[in-house]
């Protein structure tokens, strides 16, 4: 069968595209699962496309671990690869889940101009498409809020906020005190507790909230300035250990380490983040901040094994050169042998989108 082709059972069957945007670490990745896991529950077919600069994507990893339906667009954002974005879409439909959520770079933004008018223009026979909602770290706000910080970085996340259709406080579980957004946001959502899942998916999915009914105004230069301050670093590595160790025993040290010798050098980290697995198990780890707490999934209790698969994906603010040497400084570190299979280190190219509607497309039913 052809790419895109319908199967008979198919014609007219429109998935609905759940955009979610937010800057790196705001947790994304953990909603779609945790909201397709709900979605399930109640006999919802639900599928994930993971978005990314570059190869190797631990958050496609996770989402699969997850049994979830799962595609991914590399080597740029969702605007500068709508074809890809498309194609990956109509793959997934073949599969025919009611609800595709597509998470997109987490440097990226102007995503209704050039991803959700698109698709409401040109595509509206093949998929609807929901309100687009960004996520907001709490504590991460807080730092992008300050006047001293680095205003390249809080370009983004100002952006990000002033285009979405709902903006949600994430990991509400961990915080008590949010800050005030220039959205006015007042929804507060917990992947880990499940918090506020139930309540966004009857936001996005209820047409209480016109999709995609912002343009952005956006100087992209600017954006270009903003994306490029960021060094982007995909691995992966195979680890033969001379003693068998867990996979939370490998993963949580070695993100510590990186974390530390990262911001010896003065890198201000984004994401950090790896997949190990075992013959015994998986775990997925993840820091978001400089002298950010230690996240951990997956299974915790698995038992010592010999090799293990790793996937390490890095974003911080500083020399591309610098990240790939600390980190490769890091993983020889490991007590074994460590070979590492692939390895992508750079700083994102200017955004170029594929196409751009400067206006909000009549929603189609």
């Amino acid at each position: 069968m052809n790419h895109g082709e319908s199967k008979p059972q198919d014609r007219g069957f429109r998935p609905t595209i759940v955009a979610i945007g937010g800057f790196l670490g705001a947790g994304k990745t953990s909603l779609i699962v945790s909201a397709a896991r709900l979605l399930q529950g109640r006999g919802v077919k639900a599928a994930a496309l993971l978005n990314d600069q570059g190869a190797e994507l631990v958050d496609t990893r996770f989402v699969e671990a997850n049994d979830i339906q799962t595609g991914q667009v590399v080597g740029g954002c969702f605007c500068c690869r709508l074809s890809d974005l498309l194609h990956a879409a109509e793959e997934l439909r073949v599969h025919m889940p009611e609800i595709i959520f597509a998470e997109a770079v987490g440097s990226c933004t102007d995503i209704s101009a050039t991803v959700l008018q698109p698709l409401k223009l040109e595509h509206a026979a093949r998929f609807r498409v929901a309100p687009y909602t960004v996520l907001v770290d709490p504590e991460r706000a807080k730092k992008w809020m300050d006047p001293d910080m680095d205003p390249e970085l809080a370009f983004l996340f100002y952006k990000q906020i002033e285009e979405a259709d709902l903006v949600c406080f994430s990991k509400a579980d961990r915080f008590t005190e949010f800050p005030s957004l220039p959205s006015g946001s007042n929804r507060f959502l917990s992947a880990h507790t499940g918090e506020g899942v139930a309540a966004w998916l009857d936001d996005v999915l209820g047409g209480r909230f016109r999709p995609g009914g912002k343009i952005l105004e956006i100087d992209y230069e600017r954006y270009a300035r903003a994306e490029a301050a960021l060094a982007w670093l995909n691995c992966r590595a195979t680890v033969k250990l001379a003693i068998a160790a867990s996979p939370a025993v490998v993963v949580g040290p070695l993100l510590e380490r990186l974390e530390a010798a990262l911001t010896e050098k003065g890198f201000i980290i984004a994401h950090l983040k790896v997949m190990d697995e075992s013959p015994t198990g998986w775990v997925k780890a993840s820091i978001v901040r400089n002298g950010g707490e230690l996240s951990i999934q997956g299974n915790l209790d698995a038992s010592p094994a010999g090799e293990h698969e790793l996937m390490l994906n890095a974003r911080a603010a500083g020399s591309p050169d610098d990240l790939q040497r600390a980190v490769e400084s890091q993983l020889a570190a490991i007590p074994g042998a460590v070979r590492i299979r692939s390895m992508q280190c750079f700083s994102p190219a200017p955004p170029k989108p594929e196409k751009r509607v400067g206006y909000v497309v009549t929603d189609v039913d």
